[in-house]
């Protein structure tokens, strides 16, 4: 099997170090995009420099978010959840490319993330001691069992570790996705009707304390 792809859609996540992590398994794994949905700049703290290895790509709302998937790149949406009928993930039920949506880290799937799902899959536990997963452990999991299906290349190694790329050049803005007058203007709606935006710091203005955690340095709207 070659040419499949994998997208992951970073939405309604909590935790303001679980984005940057979450990049940084989109890297090890082979992930095409990393689909923002809502503001266009998030904290990148963990990333641990890998962030500049993956293609960003921003979107207002999950519908405009869902028609590119679905219309430009052919890719069934999967949602990450313990969901009634979600089939394993070692099973392995992947048909095409695929994006992955996974849910808040308290709340899981809301409504809105459930509507626009094609399928789910769910992690088997086998101990007794923990209800579900942490976002960015069931991504890394999930996202492995899709690269081994889809029969990526394995990154070469050396040593104990595998080969780092060079850092691309920087592209875009820096922080802050390119957008039309109309977008941001509406970005700006969204963040008046959207307080508890996932991608907000604590002090609620989306700036981030530079002792502590950086802006993604560029997310990307063009091939």
């Amino acid at each position: 099997m070659v040419g499949f792809e994998s997208y992951v859609v970073v939405h309604n996540i909590a935790k303001r170090h679980n984005v940057g992590t979450l990049a940084r398994s989109a890297t090890a794994f082979g992930v095409t995009e990393l689909i923002l949905v809502g503001r266009r700049d998030f904290n990148a703290f963990g990333s641990h420099g890998s962030a500049s290895h993956v293609r960003f790509r921003h979107f207002h709302s999950l519908i405009e978010a869902r028609n590119y998937l679905k219309d430009e790149k052919d890719c069934d949406i999967c949602g990450v959840e313990i969901a009634d009928g979600a089939s394993a993930v070692n099973e392995h039920p992947f048909k095409r490319s695929t994006a992955f949506l996974l849910g808040n880290e308290g709340s899981g799937l809301s409504a809105k993330e459930y509507e626009i799902c094609d399928f789910f899959v769910y992690i088997p536990q086998y101990g007794c001691g923990t209800a579900s997963l942490n976002v960015t452990v069931a991504a890394s999991i999930v996202l492995h069992h899709f690269g081994v299906w889809a029969g990526f290349s394995e990154r070469v190694r050396d040593g104990s570790k595998f080969i780092v790329a060079d850092k691309p050049s920087r592209q875009g803005k820096r922080n802050i996705c390119a957008g039309t007058e109309e977008s941001i203007v509406e970005e700006r709606k969204l963040r008046k009707e959207n307080a508890e935006n996932g991608f907000f710091d604590e002090d609620g203005n989306g700036n981030s304390s530079e002792s502590s955690s950086e802006l993604l340095n560029g997310l990307f709207l063009n091939e």
